[in-house]
């Protein structure tokens, strides 16, 4: 009887640390003990920059550079449709995720960034699409302030809510990068950048070029007279679909943020460069590539 009782209970443990382990391992969403450990082991190592960028041909040449170099234990981490990968450029351990293509994808991609790995600062590139003319294709533009232009209420102040407090709302329109990651982000504006694909090269050299004011919203920008409305209203430069999705994620946990975006074409054409960025794309995303490189050596001297 009381071996049958024994057995009884040793069957009710074995069923609850069954249980247990399942809702560890992934039911509802939980982190499994291995990808704790992973992620502990990973940790150990850090802070880390978290570097976000939105697509594949945006993070090749930056995985490509001799500057990149993979970490030998931990070369990657996967977790939820992510991966992150874990390395170094120059004195700085990184950790790189892509985002995929909208503001729901890159503020999701952020915040995973933010909650699994410990993260001293986040830098963001890619490609742009131009709301000013007086710029040009190649040219690597750094906001000093970033809005969601897909929410906003037209009103004398255009708001949207950020909760810093749980459950108490803030307005912000204008969410800005790091002041000390802007500042040294000015030292970039002798960075030689590529002017050429193949024969066929631009009117004049890239440049980088710290701007006012960068827009996103799930729209790919195709229309010039909104592009000239957004640059007349807002003074803004770059045009994407995720920075201002980053930028708010960073701002809402305190995270230091800066973003680097090459212009790739004048939004809605117009422009004297014919096809632009089919021709100029892969220039456009090596110039984000090289700030972003170029700005990782200022930080880390």
């Amino acid at each position: 009887m009381k071996m049958a009782v024994f057995n009884s209970r040793l069957m009710l443990v074995y069923f609850l640390v069954l249980l247990v382990e399942l809702f560890i391992s992934g039911v509802h969403g939980a982190i499994s003990q291995g990808n704790m450990r992973t992620i502990d082991g990973i940790n150990k190592e850090g802070p880390y920059l978290g570097i976000i960028v939105p697509n594949a041909y945006e993070m090749n040449p930056l995985l490509q550079s001799p500057s990149f170099q993979t970490h030998q234990d931990f070369p990657y981490f996967d977790f939820a449709g992510r991966r992150f990968r874990i390395g170094g450029l120059g004195n700085e351990k990184v950790i790189i995720v892509m985002t995929g293509l909208s503001m729901l994808n890159a503020g999701i991609a952020t915040q995973l960034l933010l909650s699994l790995f410990k993260v001293k600062g986040v830098l963001h590139y890619g490609i742009a699409g131009n709301a000013n003319s007086q710029l040009q294709i190649g040219d690597v533009t750094i906001p000093r302030y970033w809005a969601h232009t897909g929410l906003w209420n037209w009103q004398p102040e255009e708001i949207f809510p950020v909760y810093g407090t749980p459950e108490e709302r803030q307005h912000l329109f204008w969410v800005p990068v790091d002041k000390h990651y802007f500042s040294v982000a000015k030292r970039l504006k002798s960075l030689k950048l590529g002017g050429c694909v193949n024969e066929t090269c631009l009117p004049r050299t890239p440049m980088v070029v710290r701007v006012r004011r960068g827009i996103s919203a799930n729209v790919l920008l195709d229309n010039s007279a909104y592009r000239q409305f957004l640059n007349s209203k807002f003074n803004a430069t770059p045009v994407d679909m995720e920075t201002a999705a980053i930028a708010l994620v960073c701002h809402q946990q305190n995270i230091s943020f800066i973003a680097f975006r090459s212009l790739s074409d004048l939004a809605g054409g117009g422009s004297a460069l014919s096809n632009e960025a089919a021709i100029f794309g892969s220039l456009a995303a090596q110039n984000a590539v090289d700030a972003l490189l170029g700005f990782i050596t200022l930080l880390s001297t």
